[in-house]
């Protein structure tokens, strides 16, 4: 047990001193949080929350550096937000959330509290989970949430959630109740949203009006397609994209863009601006046959 509790306290500290520098306390005028550097030209990650109306602020590093920064862009809809500051360490390596499995130890390095450079450590206890946002009329799920239970204390947001080898996989966004916490993945969907931002300051998105839940397909279906479960229709927005093309409730989404739908999250991921005012293939089952709808989507409104 001793050489299993040593190996344990060695990987920690490994991914604490390799991670630690990396990461800022940040302030602004009405909050703080933390933030991890990602790029050599000074760009760290935080959580959207954590900037909130913000447009400039102070990092500290956990050497007690301070370095002004300026808000480079903001996206409630992931609760993802991108600075830039003057001057700051090498940036952490960045790793694949969709990579990680139930039970996997990962490290938690933030400012809980205003105590910069604090490390906490637990394991992966779920993933996959589901976090809605809101942020004004517009509602979003955040998908593939990462559940862990290590120690996340307010002040933790928007700071790093590593693996073993100091890896980036998440960005802390909230705590969810006593012993749990929730990050947002760095996956392939976070990485666009992420590049958005650095390019573009936002993130537009395409809006189809349907709400749905995952629903497995009839057997002969499932064995004819190859594809196990679809996505019910349970509410048609009316005079939305979704109803003008003819989509109805009860329908059962099969593909989006000639891709498989399993879920809410499969058809969000096809709602970035470049389908906004194009023509999008949905193909869906109803009363037994599959049915080919075109669905032009429009620009979500975030206020």
């Amino acid at each position: 047990m001793a050489e299993e509790l040593d190996a344990y306290s060695r990987t920690v500290s490994a991914v604490a001193k390799m991670l630690t520098p990396h990461v800022a306390s940040v302030a602004m005028r009405r909050g703080s949080g933390s933030a991890v550097v990602f790029t050599e030209q000074g760009h760290l990650l935080t959580n959207a929350h954590v900037v909130g109306s913000a447009n400039h602020g102070e990092a500290t590093f956990s050497d007690g550096e301070e370095s002004p920064f300026r808000v480079i862009g903001v996206d409630p809809l992931s609760d993802l937000a991108v600075l830039r500051a003057a001057d700051t360490p090498e940036p952490a390596t960045l790793g694949d959330a969709d990579d990680l499995v139930v039970g996997q130890l990962v490290v938690a390095v933030g400012s809980p509290l205003g105590l910069a450079g604090s490390v906490t450590a637990g394991v992966v206890s779920a993933l996959g989970r589901s976090l809605p946002v809101t942020r004004g009329q517009a509602q979003r799920v955040i998908e593939d949430v990462i559940q862990t239970d290590a120690a996340l204390n307010p002040g933790n947001s928007g700071g790093a959630l590593a693996d073993s080898r100091g890896r980036v996989v998440g960005i802390n966004t909230a705590v969810a109740g006593f012993g749990l916490g929730l990050a947002v993945p760095i996956n392939e969907t976070t990485r666009r949203i992420i590049d958005t931002l650095l390019v573009e300051g936002r993130v537009r998105r395409a809006y189809l009006g349907v709400v749905g839940v995952p629903a497995p397909l009839p057997d002969d279906v499932a064995a004819r397609t190859g594809q196990r479960a679809g996505l019910r229709v349970i509410e048609v927005v009316p005079g939305g994209p979704a109803e003008r093309a003819g989509l109805r409730k009860g329908d059962l989404v099969l593909t989006v863009a000639r891709e498989q739908v399993h879920d809410a999250q499969g058809i969000q991921r096809k709602l970035f601006a470049e389908v906004i005012g194009t023509d999008l293939a949905v193909t869906v089952l109803r009363n037994g046959a599959m049915v080919d709808v075109y669905a032009r989507p429009t620009e979500l409104t975030v206020s």
